[in-house]
């Protein structure tokens, strides 16, 4: 990896995330105050992600930070209620505006993640990848990426991680710039957007068979 990917990139995702933070806290704040009364409760979600991977061979694992989209609804029995039931309106538009990723520019802030890399997945997925597929750890995840502009929920997990690896393997400032801007125009017409993070089966399950290499 060149000077961009090693050092200009970080300063921009700093810079950008910082800017981005203090433009948009007005409607950060009101999206707060309205998640609070649409959720009935914290309108925020942390989950752990898988990181860039340190010098050990180890991601380092993080809480990605996004507005909650689904309600803690629950049954008599104390259950989640399924998840069509807890996607109340408010949830819908905020995926379908992808208004729920906003916040993780605190992750970017923080360097856990960049503006542009391969999305952060499951962190119970971490057992089931390849070796080769594992070097998309070796840069900083980020909201959006080369797979999530060229197909996203209708890729199979092979084609998005061969998406992610020719990112890693070729990260450049135009390559983050064409990037933003196709992410940008598949937003404002809503294409691939709101369907969540996963492909239709999800990692840990299609590859059941396969001999999980726990760390």
């Amino acid at each position: 990896m060149g000077i961009y990917a090693n050092y200009v990139k970080r300063f921009l995702d700093f810079t950008f995330s910082l800017c981005g933070l203090i433009v948009l806290s007005p409607l950060l704040l009101l999206l707060l105050i309205i998640g609070a009364v649409a959720m009935k409760g914290n309108p925020v979600f942390l989950q752990e992600r898988p990181g860039k991977m340190g010098k050990d061979g180890k991601e380092k694992i993080f809480k990605m930070v996004k507005f909650r989209t689904m309600s803690n609804q629950r049954d008599a029995d104390g259950n989640l209620l399924p998840d069509e039931k807890r996607l109340n309106a408010y949830g819908r538009f905020l995926r379908a505006s992808s208004c729920d990723e906003l916040l993780e520019l605190v992750n970017v802030l923080k360097g856990d993640m960049s503006i542009v890399g391969p999305r952060p997945l499951a962190v119970v997925y971490l057992p089931y990848y390849t070796e080769a597929e594992r070097h998309r750890h070796d840069v900083r995840p980020g909201i959006t990426g080369l797979a999530q502009v060229n197909g996203r929920n209708s890729l199979s997990w092979e084609q998005k991680f061969a998406f992610d690896l020719e990112y890693v393997r070729n990260v450049t400032f135009l390559m983050d710039v064409t990037i933003i801007f196709r992410t940008a125009a598949k937003v404002l017409v809503h294409e691939g957007i709101g369907q969540g993070e996963s492909a239709p089966v999800s990692l840990h399950i299609e590859r059941k068979d396969m001999n999980p290499k726990f760390r």
